[in-house]
């Protein structure tokens, strides 16, 4: 290149090997109006991607790759490429080639037919916009979440969860220090974290089917859609992860008495006896969904996984026996047994989320792989 980009393309990839080839060779085919260069930001795929990468970055002027190690996350990946960029103009797109690159063209052209133009959106729901393949519990899916998002955003967009647009540098240095970067939703992350309404042009597009590759959706995509909504409407108030810790105790709570019950009432045995089996397995209950939820980004798995709750039990401990003696003490002095058991578990939760989410999934973590480096 022998002018810095007017626009820098961000895709990122997780185990798209077969793709990368066809995202470069199409914006090569299309660009050619423009400066611009491709940063394929990868979160460490096992599949290869960073071997292609890596040859397709020494021969071709225009690809940049970043390797991410121990970080994952659309969101973040994008931030991560727009920042390591000197371009004016930010265009973000998946490898699967579901978005219609044709488009981009019109999409980065717009920003000069327009100086004031703060955002360029591919919509699938306005203007001849569709998708292809989709199951109708897909699109039921994906229609009510864009109605939520309408009701708390300040500027309109017919489609919020669109992972196909251009930014402004302006609007992205506008943004950034205030944007969750979690999850995979980063343009509504955007828009929810500007305090004002963007100026915008939707681009109409049709959404293809994967070619190559496999789907990233999981019950957990949902799950972090929902904590960016949180976090934007309550996380000025409270800390979203708290949020999520306690609706984790919660569940560990609900599964406490029911085997409280179940081993006091039905099966008769001692109380005492009871409370302490139901929180130990509450115990190892709440570890597995903080884990897999509240810590997802930084989720333990393997070894770690083992360690990790080792150290949470070995942590709670304190907790635990002042929960077992606070219900015990309630019980005996005539408080129902399923307030005194709520109760004793209760006592517990400031010290668990103050100290073992620090240590558990911050310390530990760090400490283990600067070991094995």
């Amino acid at each position: 290149m022998t002018k810095p980009p007017y626009v820098t393309v961000v895709v990122p990839t997780f185990r798209e090997r077969e793709n990368i080839p066809l995202v470069v060779g199409r914006l090569d085919d299309l660009l050619g109006d423009f400066e611009w260069e491709v940063v394929f930001v990868d979160d460490d795929s096992d599949d290869g991607s960073a071997d292609v990468l890596l040859d397709l970055s020494r021969r071709h002027p225009r690809v940049r790759a970043i390797r991410r190690i121990g970080r994952r996350g659309l969101a973040s990946a994008c931030l991560e490429g727009m920042a390591s960029s000197s371009a004016e103009i930010f265009a973000v797109m998946d490898a699967d080639l579901q978005h219609d690159e044709t488009v981009l063209p019109k999409m980065i052209g717009a920003f000069r037919e327009d100086p004031a133009l703060d955002l360029a959106v591919g919509t699938r729901y306005t203007g001849g916009g569709g998708v292809s393949n989709w199951s109708k519990r897909r699109q039921f899916v994906s229609k009510f979440a864009t109605l939520i998002e309408k009701s708390v955003l300040r500027t309109p967009l017919s489609d919020p969860m669109s992972g196909f647009f251009v930014l402004r540098r302006g609007l992205f240095e506008e943004t950034v220090r205030h944007m969750t970067g979690k999850g995979f939703k980063i343009l509504l992350d955007i828009v929810l974290s500007t305090g004002r309404e963007l100026r915008t042009r939707e681009f109409p597009y049709e959404f293809k089917a994967r070619q190559h590759g496999e789907s990233k959706l999981d019950v957990v995509v949902g799950l972090e859609y929902l904590y960016l909504l949180v976090d934007k409407t309550l996380g000025r108030l409270v800390p979203v992860s708290f949020v999520l810790y306690v609706l984790a105790g919660l569940s560990g709570l609900l599964l406490h008495l029911l085997i409280l019950g179940v081993l006091y009432r039905g099966a008769g045995i001692p109380f005492v006896n009871a409370q302490i089996s139901a929180t130990v397995v509450a115990m190892v209950s709440n570890f597995l969904v903080n884990n897999a939820v509240t810590f997802r980004t930084r989720r333990l798995k393997g070894v770690l996984l083992a360690v990790g709750l080792t150290s949470y039990m070995a942590i709670c401990a304190l907790g635990a026996i002042v929960n077992v003696q606070s219900a015990d003490y309630l019980f005996e002095h005539a408080i129902p047994w399923w307030f005194a058991g709520a109760a004793g578990a209760l006592i517990g939760a400031v010290w668990n989320y103050a100290v073992s989410t620090q240590i558990v999934w911050t310390w530990l973590p760090s400490m283990l792989r600067k070991k094995k480096s």
